[in-house]
């Protein structure tokens, strides 16, 4: 009988004792060391390693509520997250964690331990250039998004995934976050930085035409059974190397519309950008670190088009869709969507609760106002004009005239 039998929130001692008994990789081994090192807000994370072999594994224990409490959310976003990873790493091989094992009964993941990438956010904020990234990241998008289309897969099939990765407490938690609570502060929970607190309270409290256009996104995430989405792309959930890409943390995973992962890459490369044009001092550096940033966000939506119209046009299944225009007519709805999605996730990162380190961690006051400025202000541009929003360049544009208006 076995104390695992049951589920119970672990402590550290509890995974790497949950990890010998568990998991084949360790075989037996010596006393394994055990580390917590999740930092989101839902999941307990453990990094557990054999200290003499120096293999290692991840395990992601997820307890009946949030970390904090404040939800009850129950288990099965583990699990949904656990055949998730394993879809992904079949549909975009190397772009995803290996997946170890899914105990349903202690709501446990094991997986890859990826200590040999750094996250994709802190090395943005470090200045530091990362040659695949625009390759791979539209790549795991086009790869993932494509094939779980209906008019790709069996419509059957496709329905039937749906009911599978319905994913109601996560998806309330972004129509909340993202879509509700930053343009009304109506539960009290924004973090508004306060030399920003009037600008926030004309440009985002008081727009109506922005709540608008922003009711009409939130309806679309809603309703937009499209494509199954990792549901929170964001650059915080990308691990990288100068010469790998991987993918984590899809457990907001549903069937979504697919331009929700594309304008969330899209709208954590332009916090970077933002960090980027306050923090660093003008000269050479700084001017080569904006072009690589403006090149890698115009890449990242320019090879998405391509790979997207590439292997729609190799896989589409219905005889309707094979209608001539029929392919560019979706590709633009959904970089529409996407833009405007890289509106929500840039006010919501700058206003919301979930806020990010690209600007919270700007120690001058004034160039921390002028970065939140500059995001909402061409998050505004992307959302009310997304339909406009058909390349690359119209983000980067959009970056540099924005900044250029206030005065830089």
């Amino acid at each position: 009988m076995s104390k695992f039998d049951h589920h119970f929130r672990m402590t550290e001692a509890d995974a790497a004792e949950y990890a010998a008994q568990r998991l084949p990789l360790f075989g037996g081994s010596g006393p394994l060391e055990c580390s917590e090192i999740g930092d989101g807000n839902i999941n307990y994370v453990f990094r557990v390693r054999d200290p003499i072999g120096g293999r290692s594994v991840i395990i992601k224990h997820a307890d009946a509520g949030t970390r904090s409490g404040s939800r009850v959310l129950g288990f099965d976003r583990n699990r949904i997250e656990a055949e998730i990873l394993k879809m992904e790493g079949e549909l975009a091989p190397g772009l995803v964690p290996a997946v170890y094992d899914y105990d349903p009964v202690m709501s446990c993941l094991s997986m890859e331990d990826l200590s040999d990438h750094r996250i994709l956010r802190y090395e943005l904020m470090a200045h530091k250039k990362f040659p695949r990234l625009a390759e791979d990241i539209s790549d795991f998008m086009a790869k993932t998004l494509v094939p779980t289309l209906d008019t790709v897969m069996d419509p059957a099939e496709k329905k039937e995934l749906v009911k599978r990765y319905t994913n109601p407490q996560l998806c309330a938690i972004t129509e909340q976050l993202v879509y509700t609570d930053p343009y009304t502060n109506a539960a009290g929970h924004n973090k508004v930085f306060p030399p920003n607190a009037d600008f926030v309270a004309g440009e985002i409290y008081g727009d109506s035409l922005l709540h608008l256009e922003v009711a009409k996104l939130k309806y679309q995430f809603m309703n937009n059974a499209q494509a199954l989405i990792h549901g929170d792309l964001h650059s915080g959930s990308i691990f990288v190397r100068e010469d790998s890409t991987k993918v984590i943390d899809p457990e907001f995973a549903f069937y979504g519309p697919a331009g929700y992962d594309v304008g969330n890459v899209v709208g954590n490369m332009c916090f970077a950008w933002a960090n980027a044009a306050v923090t660093m001092e003008r000269g050479k550096d700084r001017e080569e670190y904006i072009d690589w940033l403006d090149a890698t966000i115009v890449d990242i939506v320019e090879l998405f088009k391509k790979k997207f119209s590439s292997l729609f046009a190799a896989r589409i299944s219905d005889r309707m869709a094979m209608t001539e225009g029929y392919s560019s007519w979706l590709l633009g709805t959904i970089l529409a969507d996407s833009a405007g999605v890289a509106g929500v996730e840039m006010i919501r990162r700058a206003v919301g609760t979930a806020q990010v380190k690209d600007l919270t961690s700007i120690g001058d006051s004034a160039a921390r106002k002028l970065a939140e400025q500059l995001v909402m202000l061409s998050a505004k541009r992307c959302i009310m004009n997304r339909e406009s929003y058909t390349e690359g360049r119209n983000y980067t544009d959009t970056l540099h005239e924005v900044l250029k208006s206030l005065g830089r």
